[in-house]
C-alpha cells in the first residue's frame, strides 16, 4: 500500500473491505431499531399516554445503553490493537474488562430503577400536563424490564468483542433471533393473544426480557463452542492483569464521562421539548426518534469499523498506514452520511403506517423532527468518525473537549435560552440548538491534527537490562 500520498479518498478495495465490516453492523443495529419500532407500533395502539410512558422510560434505558457502549468502546480499543499485535492474552483481558465493568453498571441501573424510577421520570417530563400519569406507567414498565439488565450487559460486551475481531456476522444472527422472539411475545403479551392476559405496557417489557435472555444464552453457547481468541473459562473472569486493567480504565474514563455528558445533554433538551405541550408532544417526538434511529445506526457502524481497521493497523505497528486509513474513513463517512440522510427524508411515509393510532397533532411533530435529523446526519457521521479515529489509538480526551466543552458551553445553554425567551416549538428548539455541532466539527479537526491517537497500545514495554 502506498502510504506516502496523503489522498483524502482511499482506493475502492479499501472501501469494499470497510463496507464488509460496516454492513453487518448496520444490519444488526437496524434489527435492534426495528425491534424498537415494532414495540412502538404495538404500544402506539394503546394511545398517546402509554406510548409516551414507554418512550420516556426508555430515555433512562438509553443512558444505561450509552454506558454499556462506552465500556465496549473502551475495551474495544485494546481488543482491536492486541488483535493486530496477535496477542490473545491481551484480547482476553480486554473482554474481561468489557464484562466486569458492564456488570457493575447493570447493578447501578437495577438499583436506580427499582427505587427511584418514578421521581426520575417526572423530572424528565418537566411541566408536561400529564406528567403524573405518564411517569406512573413508565415506572411500571421499567421495573418489569429490569430482568433484562444483566443479559443486555453480557450480550453487548460479547457482541462488541466479536465485532472487534472482524466477525460481524455472529452478532447479526443472534440479534435477528432476539428480534423475532421479541416481536412474537409482544404480540402475545401486549394484547393478550394465545390465551395470555392483556398486559399492555408490562407485556412489552416481558417480551423484551424473554428476547434478551435468549440472546445472551445464544452468545454464551456459541462462544463456549467456538472458543474465539478473546474467550476464557467463566471461572477465570477475575483473572485480571492489574496494570492493563488500570490502563483500560484510564483510557475508558474520558469515554464514560463524555458519552454520559452527551446523553445527559440530550435528556435535558428532551425534557425541554416535552414541556412544550402534552402527551401528543412526547409521543410525537418519541415516534420521530424511533424512526430516526433506523438511520443513526451508521454511527455505531462507523465506530466499530474504524476500531477494527485503524486499531488493528496501529496495533501491528503500521502507523503511516493507519494515518492513511483514518483519512479515508473520514471522507467515506461524509458520503455514507449523505446517502443515509437522503433516505431519512423519505421515512416520513412510515408515520401514518406505524403511528396511525396517535392523536392528530403528534404525527406533525414527528414529521418535522425527521426532516431536521435528516439534514444533520452527514455532519454527525463525520463527527462520529472523528471520535472513532481518535479512540482507535487510545486518545479519548477529545470527547471531553467536544461532548463536555462544546455541549455544555453552547448546546445546553442555547436550548434553555430558546425555551425561555422564544415561542419556538420543540422541533425548532432542537434544530437551532444543534447548530452548535458545527463547532464540534472544528474542535475535532483541530484535535486530530495533534496526532495523539497515532499510538501502538499493544506494544510491550522493553524488559529492564540486567546489570
Amino acid at each position: 500500500m502506498d502510504t506516502g500520498k496523503k489522498s483524502l479518498v482511499g482506493p475502492a478495495g479499501f472501501y469494499a473491505a470497510a463496507l464488509a465490516l460496516v454492513v453487518p453492523i448496520m444490519l444488526q443495529s437496524l434489527i435492534g431499531s426495528m425491534v424498537s419500532l415494532v414495540d412502538n407500533f404495538m404500544v402506539a395502539g394503546l394511545g398517546d399516554v402509554k406510548m409516551a410512558a414507554v418512550n420516556v422510560a426508555n430515555q433512562i434505558n438509553t443512558i444505561y445503553f450509552v454506558l454499556l457502549n462506552a465500556t465496549a468502546i473502551g475495551g474495544g480499543i485494546f481488543l482491536s490493537q492486541h488483535r493486530g499485535a496477535n496477542d490473545p492474552d491481551g484480547m482476553r483481558q480486554a473482554y474481561r474488562f468489557k464484562l466486569l465493568v458492564s456488570l457493575v453498571f447493570s447493578a447501578i441501573h437495577i438499583v436506580l430503577c427499582l427505587f427511584f424510577a418514578e421521581p426520575i421520570l417526572r423530572l424528565l417530563l418537566s411541566s408536561n400536563r400529564e406528567a403524573q400519569t405518564i411517569a406512573a406507567e413508565g415506572a411500571r414498565y421499567l421495573r418489569v424490564l429490569l430482568v433484562s439488565s444483566i443479559p443486555i450487559a453480557v450480550s453487548t460486551a460479547t457482541a462488541s468483542a466479536y465485532r472487534d475481531i472482524g466477525r460481524t456476522s455472529v452478532p447479526l444472527v443472534f440479534s435477528t433471533i432476539a428480534a423475532l422472539v421479541n416481536t412474537f411475545f409482544n404480540w402475545v403479551f401486549i394484547y393478550g393473544n394465545l390465551g395470555s392476559p392483556r398486559l399492555e405496557v408490562a407485556g412489552a417489557a416481558i417480551a423484551t426480557d424473554i428476547a434478551r435472555l435468549c440472546e445472551m444464552g445464544a452468545f454464551l453457547a456459541w462462544t463456549a463452542h467456538k472458543k474465539p481468541s478473546f474467550a476464557f473459562k467463566p471461572l477465570r473472569i477475575f483473572k485480571i492483569d492489574g496494570n492493563l486493567f488500570e490502563n483500560m480504565l484510564g483510557k475508558s474514563g474520558p469515554i464514560f464521562f463524555s458519552e454520559t455528558a452527551w446523553i445527559f445533554s440530550e435528556t435535558i433538551i428532551t425534557a425541554i421539548c416535552n414541556s412544550r405541550g402534552g402527551a401528543e408532544t412526547v409521543a410525537g417526538m418519541a415516534a420521530g426518534w424511533t424512526i430516526a434511529n433506523l438511520f443513526m445506526l451508521i454511527f455505531g457502524a462507523i465506530q466499530s469499523a474504524t476500531g477494527v481497521i485503524v486499531g488493528s493497523t496501529l496495533g501491528a505497528g503500521k502507523l503511516d498506514e493507519a494515518r492513511s486509513k483514518a483519512r479515508w474513513i473520514l471522507s467515506g463517512s461524509v458520503l455514507l452520511g449523505t446517502g443515509v440522510g437522503l433516505l431519512a427524508t423519505s421515512s416520513v411515509f412510515l408515520i401514518p403506517l406505524v403511528f396511525g393510532n396517535l392523536s392528530a397533532s403528534a404525527p406533525t411533530v414527528t414529521k418535522s423532527l425527521l426532516f431536521v435529523i435528516a439534514v444533520y446526519i452527514p455532519l454527525w457521521a463525520y463527527i462520529n468518525a472523528q471520535f472513532a479515529v481518535s479512540r482507535a489509538g487510545g486518545d479519548t480526551i477529545m470527547g471531553l473537549w467536544v461532548d463536555v466543552g462544546v455541549t455544555y458551553a453552547l448546546f445546553v445553554p442555547a436550548a434553555f435560552i430558546l425555551a425561555a425567551l422564544t415561542p419556538l416549538g420543540p422541533v425548532a428548539i432542537y434544530a437551532v440548538a444543534k447548530l452548535s455541532d458545527f463547532v464540534k466539527l472544528g474542535v475535532g479537526a483541530w484535535w486530530l491534527k495533534k496526532e495523539r491517537w497515532v499510538k501502538n497500545l499493544a506494544q510491550k514495554e522493553p524488559a529492564p537490562a540486567l546489570s
